[in-house]
């Protein structure tokens, strides 16, 4: 009898702590769901439109954006900020976005707030977002653009033949497009070229 009650009370003392260890499982996985979700909503939510242009600066891109063809066309299809500067898989999509937090940064400090100031550093943004998209084969733009998607035949003779090429001599969209949604800046001129055209 002592065994049967011995073996009782063993079994009793394991249950509460299977109970802990279930109920502690329980509870972070409904911790983890959540935090999914939010994490989730909370991506989400800067990938909207509103979220990207609530900025004064961004104000301009986004004015030269709802005049090109990414924004209103005759197929109704429109491009956000998100589908062009935000990749979709999940490790380049994070890296957007801490890429991205220096963008606030500098509106915050100033460094891009007004338009003059965010004309006077135009060039350089551009040139970090083309050599991106050059790094990444146009990835973001290849979510609607596809070589092997093209019908060449309905191209006029100029976009088939580069288009045609384009793959074969490892070029890539943002070679030939840009300036396609936003506005193309000019080339800052050198020191050289100024002294040139005041001598001149």
């Amino acid at each position: 009898m002592r065994q049967g009650v011995n073996f009782e009370g063993l079994v009793m003392s394991k249950d509460p702590s299977r109970k802990q260890i279930f109920v502690i499982l329980g509870i972070v996985f409904v911790a983890g769901i959540a935090f999914a979700g939010l994490f989730n909503s909370g991506l989400a939510f800067t990938n909207q439109e509103e979220f990207c242009t609530d900025c004064h600066t961004m104000q301009i891109p986004f004015q030269e954006l709802q005049e090109s063809a990414h924004y209103k066309n005759a197929s109704g299809v429109r491009a956000t900020c998100a589908d062009c500067h935000v990749p979709q898989s999940f490790l380049p999509k994070m890296l957007a976005k801490l890429i991205a937090a220096k963008d606030v940064y500098h509106e915050l400090i100033g460094t891009i707030d007004t338009p003059e100031k965010f004309e006077a550093h135009r060039w350089e943004m551009a040139n970090r977002v083309w050599a991106k998209m050059k790094a990444t084969n146009s990835r973001e733009c290849r979510s609607c653009h596809d070589f092997r998607s093209m019908d060449l035949t309905e191209q006029d003779r100029s976009a088939r033949s580069k288009h045609g090429n384009a793959e074969d001599k490892g070029q890539t969209c943002i070679d030939c497009h840009k300036g396609v949604a936003h506005e193309e800046p000019d080339e800052p001129e050198t020191v050289g070229d100024a002294e040139d055209s005041d001598a001149a």
